[in-house]
This record gives structure tokens, C-alpha cells and sequence, in this order.
């Protein structure tokens, strides 16, 4: 089976803080849409979230067993575990159709506030995991993300996030200038 990761999944590190998985199949889904956001007022930072809608969202298909599928649940709490379709994926990878394909959404959400904003660290650490696969690709994830005008906060000198991994000081250059133009 797979999941679909859509935000800090997409990064190898990140993900390995959590479980193991198969391979990590870039793909974009069709009819989703990726929001700045948070599940409710407890967040002290806004991560993303998906919910189904009339957009694109690229991520990874991560190769998963029940045993993984256990673990990112736990991850993932306080979203919605949902089925996608093979039609809904588009990927130039070989991947195994007649599985179960799962994405974490979360039908409500809340926008970043000063006290629960965008943090750079989680920024950093999801573009990074973009940055895996191409430069071409974390534009994408940029460019098809709501909510970049939400407050965000720098937290590099002392991070917020707690899986924060797999970025180095190179990343944070590319990064700065994929987000200038949207911030």
C-alpha cells in the first residue's frame, strides 16, 4: 500500500524519524488542495494540510506495510486518513495500481496566527525533502500551496519544529529565494 506525502513526509530524514518505508515515488495528485493551516487552536505552529478540492498537490507515494501504516497514523493525528484513486495520481514512476493510496486531510482547518504561524524550519525541512527530487518540483510545491501571506515566523536559531531534519545551510539559500516571491 502507500500513503501520499504532501508535506514534511516528502523529506527522507523527516520521514525516518517515524518508520520505514519502501520506496518515495514523486507523484502530483489530482483533486486536492494544500493549505497553510491548523486542525485547531492546541497547534503552536501551522503546518499544511490537504483537503479534497479543484487543485494539484505534488508529493511522494511512500511504499508502506500495515506495521509503517500504524506508525504514520500516530504521526499524523488529528487528520483524516482517506482513500485516493490511481486516477488521481500522476507520476512518471512505476507503481502498483490495484493498492490502497492514503493522503491525511483534514476537512476543517484554521489559517496561520501570529500565536500558531508558519514556521521556517518546517518550511525548510518540507523543501528540502522537495529539493530530493528537483529544484522544478519545490517550485511547484510553492506555487500550488495557499496561504504564504499568513505571518511566518523564523525560527532557524531555534527551532520550533519538532522533525526538523535533512536541511543544511545550502538548502536554506535555494530556499529564501523559492519563497521570496510568494512572501
Amino acid at each position: 500500500m502507500y500513503i501520499f506525502g504532501y508535506g514534511s513526509l516528502m523529506n527522507s530524514a523527516s520521514r525516518q524519524l517515524t518508520g520505514n518505508t519502501g520506496r518515495a515515488l514523486p507523484a502530483t495528485v489530482h483533486g486536492l488542495v494544500r493549505y497553510w493551516g491548523k486542525i485547531d487552536d492546541s497547534y503552536v505552529i501551522s503546518p499544511l494540510v490537504v483537503n479534497p478540492g479543484d487543485g494539484q498537490v505534488n508529493g511522494v507515494l511512500l511504499e508502506i506495510d500495515e506495521a509503517a501504516l500504524s506508525e504514520f497514523d500516530r504521526r499524523e493525528r488529528g487528520y483524516q486518513r482517506i482513500a485516493l484513486t490511481a486516477e488521481q495520481i500522476e507520476t512518471d514512476a512505476e507503481f502498483d495500481a490495484s493498492q490502497a493510496i492514503w493522503v491525511y486531510v483534514t476537512a476543517q482547518h484554521q489559517p496561520p496566527c501570529e500565536r500558531s504561524p508558519i514556521v521556517q524550519t518546517y518550511v525548510d525541512t518540507v523543501l528540502a525533502g522537495c529539493l530530493e527530487v528537483s529544484e522544478a518540483f519545490a517550485r511547484h510545491f510553492v506555487e500550488h500551496t495557499v496561504g504564504w501571506q499568513h505571518p511566518l515566523e523564523n525560527d532557524r536559531h531555534a527551532p520550533k519544529y519538532g522533525n526538523l531534519a535533512g536541511v543544511t545551510p545550502a538548502h536554506q539559500s535555494v530556499i529564501d529565494a523559492l519563497i521570496a516571491h510568494v512572501r
